[in-house]
């Protein structure tokens, strides 16, 4: 019968482990690195929804999968001096909005539900308006009405609206998915280092298994 190798059982465990950590670190990671990014609440103007120090998970989200309702982070480059803020998207490219009708913001004609609002001051510190959103932009408001530099105070650049391109991403309350990815990365780092610790240890065993080699002469002997 043929006499196994030392160290083999932990080679193969390290040709396992290795690859199949590098896939989980560089997937989990990866993944989380590539669609999500933190940011914090710098001011009161989402106020009461979010709270200035308050930590956010925003999901980088395309132009077009934006909706109504969606807070976001948005770069505004002659606003805020060029700082990204959170706002909230009450109108979308095409959409005509009008402030206040009954103490409501209407949007095409319906009135717009908003529990988030501070205090139920759905129009605080501004002048109605009567605005359609021009195609590829959005018309951004706070939640803290009476503390917002929001698209109201703006109407005189295309209706206050701002570029969609801008949004870096939305505010992602479920912070399941990214969680779950990271902790599948950082699973997959311990196994990719566990994997070349398995390896280095059966180099090891490998080498003190070998029988020492004898030095032979080159000369005859006499």
């Amino acid at each position: 019968m043929r006499q196994r190798r030392a160290g083999s059982g932990l080679r193969v465990a390290a040709w396992v482990l290795v690859p199949l950590g590098l896939g989980l670190m560089l997937g989990g990671i990866g993944y989380t690195w590539t669609n999500y990014e933190g940011a914090t609440v710098m001011s009161e103007a989402m106020t009461p929804t979010y709270r200035p120090g308050e930590r956010l998970l925003i999901e980088r989200t395309e132009a077009g999968e934006i909706r109504r309702g969606d807070v976001v982070l948005v770069d505004v480059p002659d606003r805020y001096q060029g700082r990204p803020v959170l706002q909230r998207v009450i109108g979308v490219g095409g959409d005509h909005v009008v402030c206040c009708d009954g103490g409501r913001i209407t949007v095409n004609g319906k009135p717009v539900d908003e529990p988030y609002v501070m205090r139920g001051e759905v129009n605080a510190g501004a002048a109605e308006y009567d605005v359609t959103v021009p195609d590829g932009r959005l018309f951004l408001l706070g939640d803290h009405r009476g503390n917002s530099n929001d698209s109201r105070f703006f109407l005189g650049e295309q209706s206050g609206s701002v570029a969609a391109s801008g949004v870096h991403g939305r505010v992602q309350n479920d912070s399941t998915v990214p969680v779950v990815t990271a902790a599948l990365g950082i699973l997959g780092v311990v196994m990719a280092l566990v994997g070349t610790g398995l390896g280095i240890g059966a180099y090891v065993a490998g080498r003190r298994a070998r029988p020492p080699v004898e030095a032979v002469s080159p000369w005859p002997a006499a």
